[in-house]
């Protein structure tokens, strides 16, 4: 008779499991949990996930470099560790503010949404809507905008007068509305489509008053652990880690852009355009894209780099031979496309942009520290990049002692229209040192 203790689980456990470990890298099971569920993120990654290895390596000082809207932070004040997120993108960032604002008063909260929607309705019907631009009138019906307008105009007008915190925690409340509260297509990916409609629309006042209620809710949680944050968000970039002191950090746990041809600088366009900080696409990257590591076409084009520039920087010079036979011939693939994209450049930049970001992550670990990247490979125009041998071989070349790589999922296997048939993956980059 077979000893229980080794018995199989159950198949049905088993894959659900798996399919949750399969979602690790994503921000899916966030969207249950207090404060991350705030506001979706979708280049997040799993809480649980996170609080599961702050525990496993007993961590006292952690950082994640590409902080997003604050998912590491939040599950270190969770259990009470120190920590830093740094985060580049300027929108973004303010987001995370927010939701690192959790331990602020909840009846000065309270009282700052009930004093903005009473404001917003006075003002309702005078609103005007001439100067909203073409994406907003294009996803919002006119008595959703002249709400969601009134709640900006009463907003920017009582700001001044809030802490920095009910400040934060007011903006990413109205945030948080702006996709449920628009009839086109928004969700799950940041990209808008204003071609696609939504069975189901939420009104503006209706929508913040979930929202708010939802928030204090979490806060009450949150403040029942924890009487305050540890967390310090800073809006500074990944390649310099500036304002994070030198070797305080004994955990990093992060995931990177991937470099395909996806826009981070676009996931917030909707939201930037409805405060007016944006006026079109164009404007993105003036405004975020040139802060960013480069980890798309479109980056690698506008700032009009060059391949012999790029190849030339000494960042890159452990692993140098390879990537310039891999860019050489992306460049030549490049002339037989229509789209003729500069993935030569962005494949480059991106690799150029890692490689000062693990020197600076040198610089603030610990000796003996642990770093976590989630990361997935890539293959434009169907040329394969070893993105975690690659970041292996950087980071020895920067002080780090070793590292090994643990496959989560298989990617590139659903899209129908996909442009090439190599196989790539997901999963977990562990760098000792």
């Amino acid at each position: 008779m077979q000893d229980t203790l080794f018995d199989s689980p159950p198949v049905k456990k088993q894959t659900t499991a798996k399919a949750k470990a399969a979602r690790s890298g994503t921000f899916t099971d966030n969207m249950k949990l207090p404060v991350h569920r705030w506001f979706r993120y979708s280049a997040g990654f799993s809480a649980e996930w996170v609080e599961s290895v702050l525990k496993t390596h007993h961590a006292t000082a952690v950082l994640d470099p590409f902080v997003g809207s604050g998912t590491v932070c939040v599950a270190s004040d969770k259990m009470g560790i120190p920590s830093y997120g740094v985060e580049a993108h300027p929108f973004v960032f303010r987001l995370g503010r927010g939701k690192l604002s959790w331990a602020e008063s909840i009846e000065a909260f309270d009282a700052a949404i009930s004093l903005l929607t009473e404001t917003a309705a006075k003002r309702r019907d005078s609103v005007s809507l001439s100067e909203a631009p073409e994406l907003i009138s294009k996803c919002y019906s006119e008595d959703s905008l002249r709400d969601l307008y009134s709640i900006k105009e009463a907003y920017l007008k009582l700001a001044p007068k809030w802490t920095e915190a009910i400040n934060s925690l007011v903006f990413l409340a109205i945030n948080s509305i702006l996709r449920a509260t628009s009839h086109v297509g928004t969700a799950q990916w940041q990209y808008v489509l204003p071609n696609k409609s939504k069975a189901r629309v939420s009104s503006p006042y209706e929508a913040l008053k979930l929202q708010s209620k939802m928030m204090t809710d979490d806060m009450r949680v949150m403040q029942g652990a924890s009487p305050v944050s540890k967390a310090t968000l800073l809006p500074s970039d990944s390649r310099t880690l500036q304002g994070v002191p030198d070797k305080s950090i004994d955990l990093v746990v992060t995931s990177p852009p991937y470099a395909n041809n996806y826009d981070y600088a676009d996931a917030t366009r909707l939201e930037m355009s409805f405060w007016g900080e944006i006026s079109n696409w164009g404007d993105l990257h003036e405004s975020v894209r040139q802060y960013l590591i480069c980890s798309s076409s479109q980056h690698a084009s506008k700032d009009k780099m060059k391949l012999s520039e790029l190849l030339d920087d000494p960042a890159i010079e452990p692993i140098k031979e390879e990537l310039t036979k891999v860019c050489n011939e992306l460049d030549d693939v490049r002339k037989t496309k229509g789209g003729n994209k500069a993935y030569h450049l962005m494949i480059a930049a991106y690799f150029a942009d890692m490689a000062k970001t693990f020197q600076a992550l040198r610089r603030v670990t610990k000796e003996g520290a642990t770093l976590c990247l989630v990361i997935g490979d890539s293959a434009p125009y169907g040329v394969h990049a070893p993105v975690e041998r690659w970041f292996g071989e950087l980071a020895l070349a920067y002080g780090f002692k070793s590292w090994t790589f643990e496959k989560i999922r298989d990617r590139n296997v659903k899209w129908k229209n996909r442009k090439h048939d190599v196989l790539l993956h997901e999963g977990r980059l562990w760098i000792k040192g």
